[in-house]
């Protein structure tokens, strides 16, 4: 949607006669609900508030004529329909809404491709046309409860997109491990606006395969981004099909996830398979599953925790604003949560099959990453990240920590796993690279055809039959780190050893602005310091972390990636201020934080 000046949208509501609903106060809107809180009450009146704001916008003539389709679009429709179908909403029944909604529609129609798919970045995709019908379906069931003679046709030509998608979805493909949940939720959504028997076969056909989740709570993709996403569709699946059964594993994955946040909401995702590994994911996005289930169930952790969300920057952005619609389809949503159970501030807690461990201390925070999905592969649906390391206390950032060595340019440490031992967290690898002898004679050939294959230390590929030669002069690293907290102060042992002369360079991330003290200044255009001797500090706001001893025997802080990434023109850094300390093997260093 094209952005505007608050100005110019006065001005130009001002004209529509839309100046009296941008700020309507719904004292009534749930009256004839059940009594609520009076924070689930303004929250509440926020989302209408929020639609019609977002609605006055969608009317604007600017923002009337798409060119292209994009997801969006479904969910502004379904904005549109919250408006015009609510009783409370200054766009109750107003004709400029529904003449909007009745352009959408049109013009969703002229995008469908002859299968029912659409084209969202995947071509004829059966998954992301499944994404769209979350909404359509939800503005589907409002407007079925809606007899206006007005509606007759934005109705008639909604169920036809609908079920020419349900045409595509009854019979089409996926490619990732969420989609096949993402598909069989809006199938159950079809069904219980238009009902088809083939919608619910076809459900059951997907969930033959069984759902995973692990013993953490974790789904096949460990994506936080996409563990919202299957939740929202289990329950989805659980309340409109009656399968009570697929809440279990929401459950288990929303309990889990409360131990992955950070005070303000960030969540941990060294371990995910997907893109979501190297980016920012917050806790907001799944409010709507803890509000739901913490009503459902009558479960006061789950009801303490989506009024902390309540509370997180970025909670009217992605939940109240154009978030009506999901409320008025799923009217649980708008009973009263029970009260909030303390949640725990205090805690370290190993999740053994990530290798991850998380410890809070109040407001300070670490996580400890031992690796996982071996052996590293760079590809998608696979955890390659190198962090092993975060710190946090309040609003001073450590993103991470990371060590890389000049071994034959094998890049990054990553650990064979987390050991927890006594209360002490260790992270080790050991690498060797060989040096390669003749063939056997009788391995050869004339011609020199060997097999394209890879070196046996995974480092390249090359037509050498590798695995049929002998090695010598084999050469060896072990890098061992011990963690060791005590309330809330971490001292990390870092400890190098094997081939002598080897560069290690061990890399700390801090988050984007804050202050430097004790560092050296910037040494380069991409604003990276070193922490050559004492103790540094990094502080943002009013908290701060203390860093150090520092120390420097050498400048190598450039191609920390290794081979793998390196020949492909990638590159493993991340945005924020880092910060270098360097040795040379046999290295062993302790670098506490507090």
């Amino acid at each position: 949607m094209k952005k505007i000046s608050r100005k110019t949208f006065i001005k130009q509501s001002a004209s529509l006669g839309l100046l009296t609903t941008l700020v309507p106060f719904a004292s009534n809107v749930w009256a004839a609900g059940p009594k609520l809180s009076s924070t689930d009450k303004k929250i509440l009146d926020r989302l209408v508030r929020s639609n019609d704001q977002l609605t006055a916008q969608l009317i604007l003539p600017e923002n009337s004529n798409p060119k292209s389709y994009v997801r969006q679009q479904g969910y502004d429709f379904a904005v549109l329909t919250a408006s015009y179908c609510h009783p409370e909403s200054s766009f109750h029944n107003n004709p400029r809404v529904l003449e909007r909604m009745e352009g959408l529609t049109a013009f969703l129609l002229s995008q469908q491709r002859a299968d029912g798919t659409m084209n969202t970045g995947n071509l004829e995709s059966p998954p992301d046309t499944a994404f769209v019908m979350e909404p359509l379906c939800a503005a589907a069931k409002i407007l079925r409860d809606q007899s206006q003679p007005a509606l007759a046709k934005v109705k008639f030509d909604l169920k036809k997109f609908i079920t020419n998608a349900g045409e595509a979805l009854v019979t089409g493909g996926i490619h990732t491990p969420n989609h096949r949940w993402v598909l069989s939720a809006a199938l159950a959504k079809i069904n219980h606006v238009y009902p088809d028997e083939r919608y619910v076969n076809r459900v059951d056909d997907w969930l033959g395969e069984g759902i995973f989740i692990d013993e953490d709570g974790h789904y096949p993709e460990r994506s936080m981004n996409y563990s919202a996403v299957e939740n929202e569709a289990f329950i989805t699946m659980a309340k409109l099909l009656d399968k009570e059964e697929l809440l279990e594993p929401v459950r288990k994955n929303l309990e889990m996830s409360y131990y992955y946040m950070e005070p303000n909401g960030d969540l941990v995702t060294f371990d995910s398979r997907r893109q979501d590994q190297y980016s920012h994911k917050n806790i907001v996005s799944q409010y709507l599953n803890f509000r739901y289930l913490a009503i459902k169930d009558n479960n006061p952790f789950f009801a303490g925790i989506a009024r902390q969300i309540e509370g997180f920057e970025g909670f009217e952005a992605e939940i109240v604003r154009g978030g009506l619609y999901y409320f008025m389809e799923h009217e649980i949503l708008q009973e009263e949560m029970p009260p909030s159970a303390p949640l725990p501030r205090d805690y370290a807690k190993v999740f053994p099959t990530s290798s991850l461990a998380r410890i809070r201390r109040e407001d300070t925070t670490m996580t400890i990453f031992g690796g996982v999905d071996w052996p590293l592969i760079i590809a998608s649906g696979r955890s390659i990240s190198p962090n092993f390391f975060s710190y946090r206390k309040g609003e001073a950032i450590l993103k991470h920590i990371r060590m890389s060595s000049a071994f034959f340019s094998m890049g990054h440490f990553r650990s064979d796993g987390l050991e927890d031992k006594d209360g002490q967290y260790i992270l080790y690898k050991k690498l060797q690279a060989p040096y390669y002898q003749p063939l056997p004679q009788n391995l050869r050939n004339e011609a020199g055809d060997y097999e394209l294959g890879p070196s046996v230390d995974g480092r390249f590929w090359s037509k050498m039959s590798f695995e049929d030669r002998p090695v010598s002069n084999v050469k060896t690293l072990e890098s061992k780190i011990t963690i060791q907290e005590n309330k809330g102060q971490a001292d990390l042992l870092i400890e190098v050893t094997g081939l002598e002369g080897v560069p290690v360079t061990v890399e700390l991330c801090f988050d984007e602005g804050g202050e430097f003290t004790g560092v050296s200044d910037v040494v380069d255009t991409q604003g990276n310091r070193f922490l050559e001797e004492g103790m540094g500090s990094y502080k943002n706001g009013k908290d701060e972390i203390t860093f150090g001893p520092g120390i420097k025997k050498h400048g190598n802080i450039y191609r920390l990636d290794g081979e793998m990434y390196t020949v492909h023109f990638g590159t493993l850094r991340t945005t924020g201020n880092h910060v270098y300390l360097t040795g040379m093997t046999p290295f062993t260093h302790t670098l506490t934080l507090k």
